[in-house]
């Protein structure tokens, strides 16, 4: 490979760096027009930055979901209910107000998705970045401004 070649390479590896990407985000299925003006609330307060990580922009871009750091935290608004909710001995946590669910996942990253809210709302958050407790704190604040309490619909 000639110099120039390995230049032009490292450059575009360089663009691709976790915290200007997009993340690929699967919207959640349609939810009802109640909950998705809940998420789109949502959306417009969310923080621009969680457990030092940038927000940038979803693929497809889509008001029910957002994203920091690349794909090292995701977050999905207007899911249907998870199985895990049903399982007294699921953990939680509670920040800010708001309940979580708490998940492990396989890879050694976590799942929170928020519990007694008008819409849940799940962030899947990469093993490198699942160590800072303090993330879920802005996330909180705008899930408790924007989503009221009670029993999600969907």
């Amino acid at each position: 490979m000639s110099a120039a070649a390995a230049a032009t390479a490292l450059v575009a590896l360089a663009a691709c760096s976790p915290g200007g990407s997009e993340a690929r985000v699967d919207p959640p299925p349609t939810p009802p027009a109640e909950v998705a003006g809940l998420c789109a609330a949502l959306h417009g307060e969310l923080p621009e930055t969680v457990a030092g990580q940038a927000r940038t922009g979803t693929e497809p871009e889509s008001p029910l979901t957002a994203a920091w750091g690349g794909s090292a935290i995701v977050l999905r608004c207007g899911i249907p209910k998870p199985p895990a909710m049903a399982d007294p001995e699921q953990e939680g946590v509670q920040v800010n107000g708001v309940s979580w669910l708490l998940e492990k996942l396989d890879d050694g990253g976590f799942r929170f998705t928020t519990g007694m809210r008008k819409a849940y709302t799940e962030v899947v958050v990469d093993k490198e970045h699942a160590t800072d407790a303090g993330m879920l704190v802005g996330l909180s604040t705008a899930v408790a401004k924007t989503v009221p309490e009670g029993i999600a619909s969907y």
